[in-house]
Parts: structure tokens; sequence; C-alpha cells
């Protein structure tokens, strides 16, 4: 068995100033934000935001599945779950198919890699296909954030992506599909029309 190591500096949870600073700049920059203490308070507050019989884009994220979104989601729960209809077709004959349902849910969840001190949502992927919906596609956008990924500024994000969550990535790539993963796309979002993308952030340390 092999551990991965990373900087100690990328898990270590925030102190209230800065947690304060970050959701204050967040607001600003025309995200919503609510704070929660640990990972059921986090599906409590997810689920809450979603009417049911919405289509729901679970984008693959450790967090989602930390927290039981994912599956509160897409095992039988009362919303038209995007990822199960997507994976019902065929990506060789029908992969436009599956980037439209994916593309375009009434509601797109997540995470990301890193967010700014002044308010900046910093993702990472290696296809970028959940990128789409949180740029534009999907109605809605909900991400879900361990309180340990709030950084300096946006030099110390693009750090945190390469030097922590990268690796750990790379070993759960490695581990569920046999093959390394890489930062393909890296999408920031500085700025946010007010009502669409929500955050939800957790005072623990959850995902990478």
């Amino acid at each position: 068995m092999t551990t991965t190591q990373t900087d100690d500096n990328f898990t270590a949870l925030p102190d209230e100033h800065a947690l304060d600073a970050t959701v204050v700049a967040l607001e600003e920059h025309g995200f919503s934000v609510e704070v929660v203490d640990d990972l059921d308070a986090a599906l409590a507050a997810v689920l809450a935001r979603i009417p049911h019989g919405s289509s729901v884009m679970t984008n693959t994220s450790v967090t989602l599945a930390e927290t039981g979104i994912a599956d509160a989601i897409n095992d039988g729960g009362p919303y038209d779950s995007a990822r199960n209809a997507m994976f019902a077709l065929d990506f060789a004959t029908q992969a436009q198919e599956m980037k439209a349902i994916g593309g375009q849910p009434d509601y797109a969840l997540g995470s990301v890699h890193a967010v700014t001190r002044d308010g900046t949502l910093v993702i990472a992927s290696a296809s970028g296909s959940q990128l789409a919906s949180y740029a534009w596609g999907a109605a809605n956008v909900i991400f879900v954030v361990g309180a340990q990924k709030l950084v300096s500024s946006l030099e110390a994000a693009h750090r945190r992506i390469y030097q922590h969550s990268l690796k750990l990535e790379d070993a759960r790539a490695i581990a569920a599909y046999g093959q390394h993963s890489q930062v393909g796309k890296i999408l920031e979002i500085h700025q946010e029309l007010p009502g669409r993308i929500h955050i939800v952030l957790v005072r623990e340390a959850v995902g990478f």
C-alpha cells in the first residue's frame, strides 16, 4: 500500500477571520453562501434548495460522495438524475446527447479546488466535462466546499491544484479507472449574476 504525500498547508482549516472575509468577498461577487458545521448539515442544505422533480447533475466529486449528496440524488430519490440518464447512453454513438444532458440540467452539483480570499472560484478538470455546466449551461449551480480549500490568492489556488489536488485525484483515478489524471482545463469564476451559484461552505476538511 502506498500513500500520497501533499502539503499540510493545503489541508489546514482557516481561522474565523479568514472564513468571514472570504464569505463577504464571495457575496460581493454575486455568489450566495451558507456556512454549515458538518457533512450532514451540508447534505441537508443542498437537498433543501432543490425542488423535487428537478433535473440534477452530480459531477464527479469526492466531496459529493463523502457528504452523501451523490447517493441522495442518484439512488432513487425524488429527483431526475441527469447522471443516470447520461450514462444510460452509448458514448460511442450518443456523445452529443450525453453532453447536452450533463451540461444543461436544472441544477449542477459539484465542488471546487480552491476559493481565493477575494472571492474567486477555481476548478480544475482533466476533460472539462463538468465545466460547461458551471460556467453557463446549468440553470443553477451548487458547490459544496470544505473550508480547507480557502487560499490567499489565485497563485495559491494554482499551487493547491498542482501540488495537492492533482496528486490525490491521480491516485483516485488510478484506483478507479486504471489510468492517471491530469489538469487539462482550469475554470476561474470571478463574478456571477446573483442567484445562480450557491456555495455551501463546510467548516470541515472534505474532498480535495
